[in-house]
């Protein structure tokens, strides 16, 4: 009996996904399990597995295209099984308009006067064949950004492998991200690039957040210097000890948000929800856009583990390897811009959380010491976005003068 292969909801926020590529070929023999396509959600790159056993008869989406949660995307059967009824019935359930069927067109530019340009064709082999790369080649393809076209394989049958992409990669260097760094085609007018699933994801949260939450902001300025102190003694004890200032931030935040679970809480329309856990949020700049992994558990863990932790998730964001479990979950969040040299900033509130804590640069100011003088000392601002259904002034005044205690006082932090 035929398996039908769908779309299925790989993020728990997932409404449709991206084929980003298909590891099985129409014709293979496919086992419960198998890995038959890559599939780009709204937050990583994640594995679409075979449900049933026979041989991939038909892949109904074309790699690059949409489609959505629930829809038919392949069909396993037996060799002479008739589908014939299965893939009429997938055409005729696609609604109209739908990019489920057909893939995403490339980026498109476009000049005055001028007509869309053919599609490029497909690259072939020298003896006119069209050619082929090995699952693992064409991910560490993608993941440098190079062009397999024109790619000589040194494989069976000119078959492009592993070395030969590790080749192009040190001859030509890693390109820069199609989708961080879109450049205008020469002498176009503009150009268009289709939106990644990602980056949909931003603006629908976005236009959930600021529009229909009230939001006010609270911004303090921190002395960090007997931080940085700290900090300093902690790395001359070795890596195993070495700590940033944003490690150090996101304890103080979580210790600080234990003792506020008027502040880490969600908004659930008829009714608030104060955790009795701090799971925070780190928000995690990548190339399709920001992504925010959640550290379980934080105000209950060593500085140590925040560091190694926060490090590993922040890598595997940008790698596109977090799991579902790993950006769901969390009850407050941080965002830190303060190594790109911001001075302060207001981020906005991730639903149903109820606040998120900006993090600005640590800068040299001048500032009066208790004798009068004025001295330089290390300071840092942060800015606190409060949703006011549930956090009022007050609540969140008291709650950044308990993060002042713990960031100035950073021993507190170490127990």
């Amino acid at each position: 009996m035929a398996t039908k292969v769908f779309m299925e909801a790989l993020s728990p926020t997932m409404e449709e996904g991206r084929l980003a590529k298909w590891l099985k070929n129409e014709g293979d023999a496919i086992k419960a399990g198998d890995v038959l396509a890559e599939v780009e959600t709204d937050k990583a790159i994640m594995e679409l597995v075979a449900r049933g056993e026979g041989v991939l008869r038909k892949r109904l989406v074309a790699e690059g295209a949409t489609a959505p949660v629930g829809s038919l995307v392949g069909v396993i059967a037996a060799k002479d099984e008739d589908i014939a009824a299965l893939v009429a019935g997938a055409a005729a359930s696609a609604p109209a308009g739908a990019s489920g069927t057909m893939p995403v067109a490339a980026p498109t530019a476009a000049l005055a006067g001028s007509t869309a340009r053919p599609a490029e064709p497909a690259p072939t082999l020298a003896n006119g064949g069209r050619s082929f790369a090995s699952p693992l080649a064409r991910r560490i393809a993608g993941e440098r950004g190079l062009d397999l076209t024109g790619l000589a394989g040194s494989g069976p049958g000119g078959r492009i492998i592993k070395r030969d992409i590790e080749a192009a990669g040190a001859a030509v260097g890693r390109q820069p991200s199609a989708v961080s760094r879109q450049p205008v085609v020469a002498g176009a007018d503009y150009t268009d690039v289709p939106l990644t699933q990602i980056r949909k994801t931003i603006a629908r949260r976005l236009g959930e957040s600021i529009g229909p939450i009230p939001t006010f902001y609270l911004t303090a300025e921190f002395d960090v210097e007997r931080a940085a102190e700290m900090r300093a003694d902690l790395t001359t004890m070795g890596d195993a000890f070495k700590v940033s200032f944003n490690d150090i931030v996101l304890k103080a935040t979580a210790t600080a948000l234990a003792l506020h679970p008027e502040v880490n809480a969600h908004w659930l329309g008829d009714h608030v929800r104060y955790w009795g856990r701090v799971h925070l949020g780190v928000a995690v700049a990548t190339d399709d856009g920001l992504i925010v992994p959640v550290i379980f558990d934080a105000d209950q863990k060593r500085l140590s583990e925040i560091s190694a932790e926060s490090k590993a998730l922040a890598q595997r964001a940008r790698d596109r390897k977090l799991k579902p479990e790993e950006f769901t979950g969390s009850t407050f969040s941080v965002s830190n811009l303060g190594m790109m040299q911001i001075d302060q900033f207001t981020a906005i509130i991730n639903p149903p959380e109820v606040g998120i804590l900006a993090i600005g640069a640590i800068e040299d100011r001048p500032v009066k010491n208790a004798a009068g003088a004025v001295e330089f000392r290390k300071r840092l601002r942060v800015t606190m976005s409060c949703d006011h259904r549930v956090v009022d002034g007050a609540v969140g005044a008291r709650f950044l003068q308990t993060l002042r205690r713990m960031i100035e006082n950073p021993l507190m932090l170490v127990y």
